[in-house]
Formats: C-alpha cells, structure tokens, sequence
C-alpha cells in the first residue's frame, strides 16, 4: 500500500478552498434512483477458454467482485468441431446428422460451458449461434485459422450462412432450450437471457435483413415452445452511430411491432429484451494512443433514440451487447498500436469515465438500461500482457479488472454528486474528453455505508498534472459521528501488475515467486490504512491527491 495525504475539516464550505482544487459534493441525503449493477455483464469469441486454467480462474474472479449474478456471453455455442479453441473461434459439435440426414444431439461441450457458469452463481447470456456445418447452406470452407496479421473478413466462413432448413434450425433450438430446462430447471432458466445471433448487419451474417429476420422468427418461436417463460431478444447489431447500422435496429425492430411473422403469418415477432453494440475508436496521434469516447458514446445515443422511438418497445429493457472502446479484442497492439491503451491505465481510467455517462444516456432517453456487456475475458497461452483486450493475461488481473471489483463495492442507490471538473456529457459527445481532463464521481449508498467513485481521465494517452481532490460529503445521518474510510486506488503504481511485470523486466517465463508478485499486484489494493474520522453536523470533507488516468473509490462505513 502506498502513502496518501487524507485529512478532514468541518464545515470546510466549498468556497474557501483554492481555485485550483477539484471540488467534488456528494449529497447522500439526494436520491436519484437505483445504480443498477449494468457492469455485471462479459463477454468472449473462445468459448473453449471457458474451462480452461485461465478462463475457469477469471470467472471465479468474477463471480466474487459481484454482490448480484455476473452474466456471460459468449460466441460459437452452436459452431461444429471437436472444442479445439483458437482465436476468433470456438466450437461444441451440438448439431451433426447422418448419413441419411437425420439429426444428432450431443450438449457435451455446452455443458461444460454453462456448468462453469452456474456452478458459480453467474448467468448465461445465451448467444444462439452459429450455423452448424450440417446445417449451413455453404458449409465450406468452415473452420478458418485467422490470425491477428490477417484481414479481419478472413474469419467469416460456412458458420455465418443461413440454414438449409429453417424447421431443422429450429428443431435444433427447441432441443436445446428443454435439455437446458431439464438440466438446470425452470426457475433458473428463467433468469437467463436469450438472443438470436451476433452482428448480423455485417460479415457475422451471410444473408439478407429479410432472411435475418426470418431466422429471428423461428429462433423466437422454437425457443417460447420449449420453454415460455424464457426471456428472448436482439438483434445484437453494430453501432447504430453509422447509419446503414441504425438502418438495421431499426428496420429489425419494426418487424417484429408489425412486419409479417415467417412462422405464424401474423404481424410481430415476440420480444422481451433489446440488444445492440456500442464501440469507440481510438487511434495514433502525434506518437500516442488517443482514445475516442465520443465515437461509443453517440453510438448508444443514437441506439437508445432509435429504441425509443417505438413507443410499443419503450418497456423493454435494453442491453449494450458489447460496449468497449474499440472493436477486435482478439487484436494486438503489437499489429494494431492503437490498441496499445489496453494494459495499463488508460483502460481503466476510460472504463470508470464512459460507464456513469452510458447511465446519463439511459436517463435521458428514458431506457431500461439491463446490462453493458464488456467484450474482454482472457486469451489462454498468448504471451503476457501482449495487448489483447483482456480482463486478465495468464491469470493475472490487468488494471481494468480492478475497476469492476471498484464497482462490485458500490451500494445500489444513486445519490447526487458534482464535480466542478466534470466534462459534461453533451461536451463528450461532441468531442470527446481532448481539452481539459474529465475529473468526475458516481456516488451510491447504503443504510450504513455510501461509495464514492472518482476518475481523472484524459482521451490523450500522455502525463498531465496531478489533480487535487476536496471531496465533501453531506447528508450523513446524525448518527454517523465516526466514519470508517476504505480508500481504494488504480493508478502506475497501485491495483497495477503491469507496472510490477514492466519493474520486473517484463518476464514471459516469471519465477513461481514472481508470478506470486504479479497475483498480488493485479489485486485490488488500498492506498492508505482504514482510518477512523470524525464528522460533524452530517458532513465530512477529505483531501487527497489523484494523478492522471487515476481512479479511487472512498468507501464509507459507519
């Protein structure tokens, strides 16, 4: 743990402290709603990493940072082989035929899959997808060998087709949903989310709008028979910033309020949830990485304006299927620098900055805003810290992954907090964070306790000053006169294992101590000892020091 300067007035007002100074005010006596647990949400390509010594080691991290079930999406659940993983692929063999055509079954490896998840307390996420090769209308070549270096397009094969047969493609989902049902049982079932495809506006899907919807139709239907009470949505397409995208949601989404139902023949398709993607787009400017947070943020807006527009649909909650500040996880800085934000802080700091600006989103469109899935897990025998977008590389935690532990200590009740350093969000929609940085808090509480999350982040990956933060906390209740503080830190030097991997000469082979080393350094860490203050007259005021990229969590107790 590192050194901290945590020192406390009372009724130290607002307006005396130097012009300089960070004014950040939390009012827990100000409610503004639940915070809803939409970080609880991941997802990967590599389905086989699930269960592997990587993978199995990350879910359980995960299950622990969450006080409520962590859901998990994955691609190739349905995609033919024999569960060899690879980048970009997975496989589980569920759907073969005969040689006179006739159906064969075998959940084997989705079990596996699945059984991790519950085994931990988390929830499936489930993709429907992709088209087993028996059932593809192209079915070669199927199994493709992308690799980073190699055109992304490279990846699309017999997988991504349509059926040959639309009532077998269904057979296929109803057989999978009762076996799930009869495996797991109802009410747990129940509490997992269905969803027909990923990105079918692009390469993800080899056929027409009309055929994707066509398929949504059956896939709805064959899941509702087997099971009613399951929750199904989508279309999980792109980011709706770029029109032909927008297009996409929203002519999806007019099908299935009124176009005509391939299945029933009548207008509508069921639907309980809805699903798009979100990305942003960093680059390369002057020698460094710079981060586009305007480009995802006005992708969720336009999605969320898009939803909103049908005002049968407004009800519905609405999940950003994978929101992440750019679009290949599987692509490396070492062939793609400007993903070179992906190991230390700049992920982070990014993460703490976007997450309560896609709340302020949902806010003013008026969405049920359910989950914000991150597209990052872990990528099983690459090197370390190769720069993948990854939650953890060789079992150890990267800087990001402590921003969700951060977030797993938040309460679930959102009270007012302003921060004279904020970027507001109408600015970051414009422009991103380019000018001064974004200096900002998401404050919760509880009956007892309140959390107070702070960032300084900065879209331009380059040093800036040290900002000095005057926090003051208002509205404690009157028996509150002794506040324990947990202050908890990510930054070069805390919550940080690639620091401590970069001190140790960067080893790809680590001693078995210095893998012990680089465990405790990617841990969650505070930045000074719990302490005791005072308070007086329901409020506390704490100063302290936040560099560049940093990002702290005050968590209260009294």
């Amino acid at each position: 743990m590192g050194s901290s300067r945590l020192s406390v007035w009372f009724f130290a007002p607002l307006a005396l402290v130097r012009a300089d100074v960070v004014s950040i005010e939390v009012r827990l006596d100000r409610a503004q709603g639940p915070l809803a647990p939409v970080w609880a949400f991941f997802g990967y390509d590599e389905p086989n990493y699930t269960y592997m010594r990587d993978g199995s080691k990350l879910l359980s991290e995960l299950a622990a940072l969450s006080p409520v079930p962590v859901y998990i999406r994955t691609h190739n659940l349905l995609t033919s082989g024999d569960g060899t993983p690879g980048l970009k692929w997975g496989s589980t063999n569920a759907y073969t035929e005969d040689a006179e055509g006739r159906p064969r079954y075998d959940w084997t490896i989705v079990d596996r899959i699945f059984d991790a998840y519950v085994q931990r307390g988390m929830k499936p996420l489930v993709e429907i997808g992709f088209m087993p090769e028996a059932l593809s209308v192209k079915p070669q070549p199927y199994r493709h060998n992308w690799a980073p270096n190699q055109p992304y397009q490279a990846i699309f094969t017999g997988w991504a087709y349509p059926p040959k047969d639309y009532s077998k493609w269904a057979e296929l989902v109803y057989q999978w949903v009762r076996h799930c049902v009869d495996r797991y049982g109802p009410s747990e079932v129940a509490t997992w989310y269905w969803e027909v495809w990923n990105e079918p506006d692009i390469g993800y899907w080899q056929g027409t709008p009309e055929e994707y919807h066509k398929l949504y139709d059956y896939t709805v239907d064959a899941v509702k028979r087997a099971f009613p009470a399951a929750r199904v949505g989508g279309p999980h397409s792109t980011g709706p910033a770029n029109e032909r995208a927008a297009r996409f949601l929203r002519d999806f989404l007019t099908h299935v309020v009124r176009g005509k139902n391939y299945v029933t023949g009548l207008n509508g398709s069921p639907i309980d949830f809805v699903a798009f993607h979100a990305k942003g787009a960093p680059r390369v400017v002057g020698g460094h990485v710079q981060m586009g947070s305007e480009h995802q943020l006005r992708s969720i807006a336009r999605g969320f304006e898009i939803v909103a527009s049908f005002p049968e649909l407004r009800h519905l909650p609405v999940i950003l299927g994978e929101s992440d500040p750019e679009g290949c996880a599987a692509c490396p800085a070492r062939y793609y620098p400007q993903n070179a934000y992906r190991n230390g802080t700049m992920y982070s700091s990014y993460t703490a900055a976007t997450f309560p600006r896609k709340y302020e989103l949902a806010a003013r469109y008026g969405i049920r805003l359910e989950g914000i899935v991150t597209w990052a897990f872990v990528f099983e025998g690459q090197p370390y810290f190769d720069g993948f977008r990854d939650l953890a590389t060789n079992g150890i935690a990267k800087p990001v992954l402590n921003v969700f532990r951060m977030f797993g200590l938040m309460g679930r009740q959102r009270v007012e907090a302003r921060s004279s350093a904020a970027v507001e969000l109408d600015r970051m929609l414009e422009a991103g964070v380019k000018q001064a940085p974004d200096i900002g808090a998401l404050a919760s509480r509880e009956e007892r306790s309140a959390a107070v999350l702070i960032w300084h982040y900065h879209d331009d990956d380059r040093p800036g000053p040290v900002a000095d933060i005057a926090l003051r906390l208002s509205g404690l209740p009157p028996t509150a006169r002794e506040i324990l503080v947990h202050h908890y830190r990510v930054d070069e030097t805390h919550s940080n294992a690639y620091t401590r991997w970069k001190h140790l000469g960067s080893p790809q082979n680590p001693t078995p101590e210095q893998y012990k080393e680089l465990e405790a350094a990617g841990e969650l860490q505070l930045l000074s000892s719990p302490r005791w203050v005072r308070t007086s007259g329901g409020s506390l005021q704490i100063r302290f020091s936040l560099p560049r990229q940093g990002v702290s969590l005050l968590r209260l107790e009294w």
